[in-house]
């Protein structure tokens, strides 16, 4: 049975929208949800169930973490290891369109991390992400709303519910979202690496 899709205020969010999506993800389920580069699909990182469902969906390698979003800077700092340098750069850059890769604080699941305990986490210019990783009060697990068949990355939410909502609970529905995916910066060893370059100018992180 596909998921139902919940269309939600892309810039005012409603709360009790907003509620109803966060019980989902209190109850381990996995949903789709706009950020500000494309469509993700995320749970709760906390939920290793929810979690392998992402996986087995996306038909994604298990060696491979996945990303995750936190609420803000604050945020960030429970899970991963920020130097003064990571923090100046982290603070110029979010809320926005770019992944950093940093060290794992102990806090995050080890299925979360590479083998070096490193995390990608990220903190989105939008409203409906924020309200959802506040409203649940932990990180949400970040991947690609794209079809594992083809890799096509899928902006309209009913593509969503047509390719993927058999392995889904809940589609938030935003509008359409462009395919732009974040610009990845890896800031390991207090030295900046543009490991991906997307929507967000890498130039700024300089």
């Amino acid at each position: 049975m596909a998921a139902n899709i919940l269309v939600i205020d892309s810039q005012h969010p409603q709360p009790h929208h907003i509620g109803r999506a966060v019980a989902v993800l209190e109850a381990e389920g996995v949903i789709a949800y706009p950020t500000d580069s494309y469509y993700g699909i995320g749970c709760d990182i906390f939920s290793k169930k929810a979690i392998e469902r992402v996986y087995l969906l996306k038909h994604r390698d298990r060696k491979k973490p996945l990303s995750f979003i936190c609420a803000d800077l604050a945020d960030i700092t429970q899970y991963a290891k920020v130097s003064n340098f990571a923090y100046r750069i982290l603070r110029r850059l979010s809320p926005g369109p770019y992944t950093f890769v940093l060290e794992a604080t102990k806090v995050v699941p080890e299925i979360m991390t590479t083998k070096q305990k490193q995390v990608a986490l990220r903190v989105p210019d939008s409203p409906i992400t924020a309200a959802l990783v506040r409203g649940l009060g932990r990180p949400l697990l970040s991947t690609s709303a794209s079809d594992p068949e083809d890799g096509e990355v899928l902006i309209d939410p009913a593509d969503i519910k047509e390719r993927l909502g058999h392995g889904l609970d809940l589609i938030v529905d935003g509008g359409l979202q462009l395919n732009e995916p974040s610009t990845v910066l890896s800031l390991i060893g207090d030295e900046v690496e543009v490991l991906r370059e997307g929507k967000g100018d890498p130039t700024r992180a300089f």
